[in-house]
C-alpha cells in the first residue's frame, strides 16, 4: 500500500528542482510544512481518523512585466502522509499554471496537474478488500487575496470538479477484476494565513472532497465511495 521508491524520489526530485530553479529570473517559491488531522469514510464504513504530514512547493516560473501585465507561470507539487496508512491514503501530486493578477491584492489562478493516490485496502465482515489505487487528473480554481495592514493576511479559496480516475493496480489486488464505474466527485477547500516578514508566514487550511462511484460489481458495498475531510496548520518560507 505504500508509494514504491521510485514514486517517492521522482516528488522530492520535482520539488528540489522547482525551489533551485529560482535563481534563473529572480523569481519567488514558497516551500510550507503542514501538521493536522485527517477523517476517512468509505462506503459505510465509520470514518476514521489519522494525525497528518502535508508537504507544498510552488515556484514561479515566470514573471509579468510589472508595466504590461499578463499572468504568471506556476509550478509546483505536494506529498501528503496519514501516520495511520491502514485506514488512509497516501497522494502525490504535480501541477503546473498560470495566475492573474485581477487587482495588487486580487489573483485567479488556475492549475493543470496529476495526482496519485495510493487506496487503503478495507476490512470488512473479515474479508480484505484491496482497491486499485487511482491516478487524477485535476483543474483547480484559485482564488486569492490579501488584505490588512500591509496586506499581511491573505484568504485563498479553492475547488475543482474530479474527473474520472485511471485505475493502476494495487500490488495486491487480483487482476481482472472489474474496475468500478466512476458517478461524480469534487474537491473544495481554503486557506487563511499571515505573512510575517519578506519570508516566513503562517496558514491554516481545510478542504474536503468526495467520490461516488456507481455500485456495480466493480464497486462491492460502495468501498470506493469516499469522503475525507483534512485540517492543518503550519508554517512556510518564502525565498
Amino acid at each position: 500500500m505504500k508509494p514504491c521508491k521510485a514514486d517517492r524520489v521522482r516528488i522530492v526530485v520535482c520539488l528540489l528542482f522547482l525551489l533551485a530553479a529560482i535563481p534563473a529570473y529572480s523569481q519567488r517559491a514558497t516551500f510550507d510544512l503542514n501538521v493536522g488531522q485527517v477523517s476517512d469514510q468509505f462506503g459505510a464504513i465509520p470514518a476514521a481518523t489519522s494525525p497528518l504530514l502535508d508537504i507544498n512547493g510552488e515556484v514561479t516560473v515566470i514573471k509579468p512585466d510589472p508595466k504590461k501585465g499578463g499572468a504568471s507561470i506556476v509550478a509546483g507539487g505536494e506529498v501528503r502522509v496519514p501516520i495511520d496508512a491502514t485506514d488512509h491514503a497516501k497522494e502525490l501530486a504535480l501541477y503546473g499554471g498560470v495566475v492573474f493578477a485581477v487587482h495588487h491584492d486580487f489573483s485567479i489562478g488556475i492549475d493543470a496537474g496529476i495526482r496519485k493516490i495510493y487506496m487503503p485496502a478495507a476490512t470488512l465482515d473479515g474479508q480484505t478488500f484491496v482497491r486499485d489505487n487511482l491516478e487524477l487528473f485535476q483543474l483547480p480554481l484559485v482564488i486569492k487575496y490579501k488584505f490588512g495592514p500591509a496586506k499581511r493576511a491573505f484568504i485563498e479559496a479553492r475547488g475543482e470538479p474530479e474527473f474520472t480516475p485511471h485505475y493502476k493496480l494495487n500490488k495486491l489486488s487480483t487482476p481482472g477484476i472489474p474496475k468500478p464505474s466512476f458517478d461524480h466527485g469534487y474537491t473544495v477547500g481554503g486557506s487563511v494565513g499571515y505573512i510575517f516578514n519578506k519570508y516566513l508566514f503562517v496558514k491554516g487550511t481545510y478542504q474536503t472532497r468526495y467520490f461516488k462511484f456507481l455500485d456495480l460489481p466493480g464497486n462491492p458495498t460502495s468501498l470506493y465511495n469516499w469522503k475525507s475531510n483534512i485540517i492543518t496548520g503550519g508554517v512556510g518560507v518564502t525565498f
